[in-house]
């Protein structure tokens, strides 16, 4: 999805404080919209790339490196990880590779990612977001390690894990090391909901059997893929995750102190992670505007023919924790809907603990059917929507049972069904209390 980012600047100032119930121990407040980032000095947590510096790039010595990352693979002082190893001691970094976006951020989503060369360090770049998404031997003959450090907002169907688990399996098949330099799950380390991927139901947008809120940091989840059995190769794999310091699993990022860089132009602040699980499969339809195209991407519901009053009072009504309702009014600057006035709802978390976030967006197609029996969800979507509204919920179902009657209450029990399990299989494998 394209946008403008210099319409979303000011995006998302309403819910600023959406982790604000999580603030525990050595708390270090997050800067307001628009501020500029913490230094080096507030930051609380020191993501993997700062612990390895700091341990004089000791597991790199004497290795070529290909590093796997995008804008978001920085330290506290916001400098690249591509240029901290480009320049660190007794390192050669030899390649990188481009996930969706591209190294330096230069490609919008969707986009395929041609092969290039670095122009800061004359490194050459692999895409492995086109044609090519698992490294070839070619692109990896001169490469000793591969690095992986890039910023996930812990959801399924953000492609970044799949890049990391094909890169696995590519360092497994060639011999090669693989090294997660660790970074915190945005939506804290408890927090898990939805049903499992299916088997056979793999894709770029899902390629893990796990939930689709999946609480682990992406060291964890290596971890875990390996330890399971979950990429080919895992027994052969060499892996090495460098932890971060001073994260725990019940901070949200707004609590690390850490800088935020948008992982991709639609997710412009931490708290938007906490809503892309809320309408992001929702938007899949089509049907409704989901913020895209506005000042608050995957913040709002919202159409022509919606009663924002009426929809935000019934919403209100159910008295789903963790979450609040207001009507707004708006006019989309391009996408669905574009340049026209239209109205709905903007979607407050004010407990991300408490609320149940990828149901959100089940609640509001629930009541959007009772209110406008002509526009449900599924009723007008093409083939194409449903099959990827399907490939993104891991499973038909979902859409199955809920499409009978359009109530959550049909729903609910296959999509908490998987999430004891899931997290007494990942519990051995964190890093972090």
């Amino acid at each position: 999805m394209k946008m403008i980012q210099a319409l979303i600047g000011a995006a998302l100032l309403a819910i600023a404080g959406c982790s604000g119930n999580q603030q525990t121990g050595n708390d270090t407040s997050a800067a307001p919209e628009g501020v500029a980032a913490p230094s080096a000095g507030t930051a609380v947590v020191k993501p993997g790339i700062e612990v390895l510096e700091a341990e004089a790039f000791a597991p790199l010595r004497g290795k070529r490196v290909g590093l796997v990352t995008n804008p978001t693979g920085i330290d506290n002082s916001m400098r690249s990880t591509i240029d901290i190893l480009a320049s660190a001691p007794e390192v050669k970094l030899t390649a990188l590779f481009a996930p969706e976006h591209g190294v330096r951020g230069d490609h919008v989503a969707g986009e395929t990612v041609s092969n290039s060369v670095d122009k800061a360090t004359g490194v050459q770049v692999y895409s492995l977001h086109g044609r090519t998404k698992k490294p070839t031997a070619e692109m990896l003959r001169n490469v000793d390690v591969i690095v992986y450090d890039i910023q996930d907002i812990g959801c399924r169907s953000y492609t970044f894990i799949s890049t990391m688990g094909l890169c696995m399996e590519a360092a497994a098949a060639n011999g090669k090391e693989f090294m997660v330099l660790d970074r915190p799950d945005p939506l804290g380390g408890n927090k898990v909901e939805g049903n499992i991927l299916e088997k056979g139901r793999e894709s770029f947008v899902g390629r893990f059997n796990i939930p689709y809120i999946y609480g682990l940091t992406p060291g964890e989840l290596a971890s875990w893929l390996k330890g399971e059995g979950m990429i080919s190769g895992a027994a052969s794999l060499k892996l090495t995750v460098i932890p971060m310091e001073g994260w725990r699993r019940d901070m949200t990022f707004d609590r690390t102190g850490m800088p935020w860089v948008l992982p991709s132009p639609q997710i412009p602040t931490p708290a938007t992670a906490f809503l892309y699980p809320a309408t992001g499969i929702m938007g899949e339809l089509d049907y409704v505007s989901i913020g895209v195209g506005y000042t608050l991407p995957f913040g709002l519901t919202a159409a022509p023919w919606i009663d924002a009053q009426e929809l935000a009072a019934r919403l209100t009504s159910l008295g789903i924790p963790g979450v609040e309702f207001r009507p707004l009014h708006y006019k989309p600057y391009f996408g669905l809907f574009s340049s026209r006035n239209i109205g709905g709802v903007q979607i407050y978390i004010t407990d991300p603990a408490a609320a149940p976030l990828t149901l959100l967006q089940f609640y509001i197609m629930q009541e959007l059917a009772a209110l406008y029996p002509d526009h449900k969800a599924f009723a007008s979507a093409t083939t194409q929507r449903l099959k990827m509204f399907d490939m993104v919920c891991g499973s038909s179902t979902p859409r199955e049972l809920f499409g009978k009657n359009y109530r959550v209450d049909d729903l609910r029990p296959f999509w908490e069904k998987d999430v004891d399990s899931f997290k007494a299989s990942t519990a051995k494998y964190h890093l972090y209390e």
